[in-house]
């Protein structure tokens, strides 16, 4: 077996080191390098690193060619080195603002998100212990255990800022001052504070406490503002001038900028929202439990806090707050239903403490930002389903006597606070729509790069089927080396007039990768095939293709993959030709009968023979 930490470190070696290495990505089969200096690159030594099948480059890319076990080495490499680590705000294809606001979310959260299900959970079981008279509130216990499960969702910023700084490419520790100054103690007791003044320019002082926006906002800020001070200031002040002028100028502006403008925005939706509770209560309730995640993501939620502090003062009893229920367990229900569906093994195990910290103590974060936002869907289902349950509560005159956080353990705040049946029924209908819409209509499940191929222990030749329209070419007259000398595997290539693929057998999808370039496929027999929708169409990073299936599916042969658009990935730049080649050599070392000529999809394309096969020809 190949040791894959000995090939990383070889293959880092043979590019020059790692201060050599400007980027790294992998696709279905090599590294791809963006090397500061190309000659500093071996690639005789390169190629002679185990597990390395050769060397290409194209497209301004240093191209390593590993094969089946490349997501196995750049981990090794993650591991080893800070290369290949957090993307950078700058780095890869843009794709459209929602899905680079929906990566920049899931980059900024992904190294806290352990942490943050860690300690939800912990909160989850405190507040379960407290429920049950298990622990009592007022001992010095609790207040030790309390800070260690609340420490971090209350300094969100501070955490954000380290990320975010790592994203946007800013000074991690100038961005912890700035994040540090918005929860700082004396800062925090301003919130709400009349008279708050900076040099003579009104403050209005909200919540920054487990805020997310507004720091990610600052840091990009600060990103530009010190690329502009570097270069300006004189050398032998800008180490240390640069952090004193950004902090100076970047605090005060989200102090008199983005709060005062997060409070005027979350105040004009609290006003609104309260003046619909009043006239048309089950509308109020479908905006507040529809919507209310959406709000706590932009930071907006702080505007409707003080909304329920006033019902409470002028009526005893906080109406708003039933809808907020149906919110978060409909997240919570929707990251459940993530659990039950998902064949990846990595985002099961973040599922599992996301959705008990999300139903036991309605701390959302983990499967909001970690789960559910990033594969959309999710975080769509428990919208609808938080909709449609906060509607039904509000039309129930459901209220709370008290101000809590909405959580399943938090419920009997509402116990016998108006109709508890229409209460049932909207818990009932905004835990049940989301987790059903979640696990029957589904998502597209990551690839599982960790999940170790299975091999049957025997191999029978396989027909394969033509999986796109279009003419056979000689894998040999492919304009990419790896392909070229089959360093990959055998197989052919088709020059594609369709923009459609199809399964070539019955099987089972193997690797489904976001970009929609290429699919890994293995049949019922044993045979493993790799189609590669056209030449560095990873680059592309997703533009112009639409997968139809994913990683671990079971299909039939026919059966639809993807469709991409021919005319705009040439357009691009790119060649079209697509490499169909199986990928599992020991077992399948040849392949026979190959067609010629113009085929449609469905046509016999060739056959996979296999080593059995051929020890029994002899």
């Amino acid at each position: 077996m190949v040791d894959h930490a000995k090939t990383a470190a070889g293959v880092l070696a043979g590019v020059g080191g790692e201060n050599n290495v400007q980027s790294l990505v992998h696709c279905a089969t090599r590294l791809r390098f963006v090397l500061k200096d190309e000659s500093k690159a071996d690639a005789a030594a390169i190629r002679a690193v185990p597990g390395v099948i050769t060397t290409a480059q194209a497209g301004g890319q240093y191209q390593v060619v590993i094969g089946n076990d490349v997501p196995d080495v750049y981990a090794a490499i993650q591991a080893q080195t800070k290369v290949g680590g957090d993307a950078g705000a700058d780095d890869g294809p843009k794709g459209n603002l929602f899905n680079r606001f929906i990566k920049m979310i899931s980059a900024i959260f992904t190294p806290i998100l352990w942490a943050l299900a860690g300690t939800g959970l912990l909160k989850a079981f405190l507040a379960a212990a407290v429920t049950f008279g298990w622990m009592d509130a007022t001992t010095t216990t609790y207040t030790i255990l309390n800070a260690l499960s609340d420490a971090l969702i209350n300094f969100l910023p501070m955490a954000l800022a380290i990320t975010a700084a790592r994203y946007f490419k800013a000074s991690e520790f100038t961005s912890f001052a700035i994040a540090g100054a918005l929860v700082y103690p004396s800062i925090t007791a301003l919130t709400g504070a009349p008279d708050v003044t900076f040099f003579g320019i009104p403050v209005t002082m909200v919540s920054y406490v487990s805020s997310v926006i507004p720091v990610i906002i600052v840091v990009w800020l600060q990103s530009h503002a010190e690329r502009f001070l570097l270069k300006v200031l004189p050398g032998a002040v800008r180490r240390f001038v640069t952090p004193m002028l950004i902090v100076l100028v970047a605090v005060p502006l989200v102090f008199v900028v983005i709060g005062p403008l997060s409070a005027l925005i979350g105040g004009g939706l609290a006003a609104g929202i309260g003046w619909v509770f009043q006239t048309v209560p089950w509308l109020g309730g479908a905006i507040m439990g529809g919507l209310w995640q959406v709000f706590v993501i932009f930071g907006l939620h702080w505007g409707l806090v003080p909304l329920f502090q006033l019902e409470y003062q002028t009526t005893g009893m906080i109406l708003l707050i039933g809808p907020v229920f149906a919110a978060v367990l409909a997240q919570a229900a929707a990251v459940a239903g993530v659990l039950v569906r998902t064949r990846n093994k990595n985002l099961r195990s973040l599922a599992a403490p996301a959705t008990l910290s999300g139903f036991l103590a309605g701390i959302t974060e983990p499967a909001i930002y970690g789960i559910n936002l990033p594969l959309k869907r999710p975080f769509a289902f428990g919208v609808v389903g938080g909709a449609l349950g906060g509607a039904i509560i509000a039309m129930g005159g459901v209220f709370s006597k008290a101000f809590v956080v909405p959580s399943g353990l938090a419920l009997p705040a509402l116990l016998g606070n108006g109709n508890m049946v229409l209460l049932g029924i909207g818990l009932a209908v905004a835990i049940l729509v989301p987790f059903l819409l979640t696990v029957l209509v589904g998502f597209q499940d990551p690839v599982d790069e960790t999940a170790p191929a299975a091999a049957p222990a025997t191999a029978t030749d396989t027909v394969v089927l033509n999986p796109v329209d279009g003419s056979v070419v000689a894998l040999r007259e492919v304009p990419d080396a790896a392909f070229a000398d089959g360093s990959l595997g055998t197989g052919v290539a088709i020059r594609a007039t369709s923009g459609a693929v199809y399964a070539p057998f019955d099987g089972t999808i193997v690797a489904a990768f976001p970009t929609g370039h290429a699919i890994g496929l293995r049949g019922v027999d044993g045979v493993e095939l790799l189609i590669h929708v056209g030449l560095d169409t990873v680059k592309l990073g997703g533009q112009h293709f639409s997968l139809k299936v994913s990683s671990g599916q079971d299909v039939k042969a026919g059966d639809l993959l993807l469709e991409f658009d021919g005319d705009a990935i040439e357009r691009a730049g790119y060649d079209l030709i697509t490499p169909v080649i199986v990928t599992n050599g020991d077992l399948y070392p040849g392949i026979a009968d190959v067609a010629s000529g113009p085929l449609s999809h469905g046509e016999t394309l060739f056959r996979a023979v296999s080593v059995d096969s051929m020890s029994s020809a002899h």
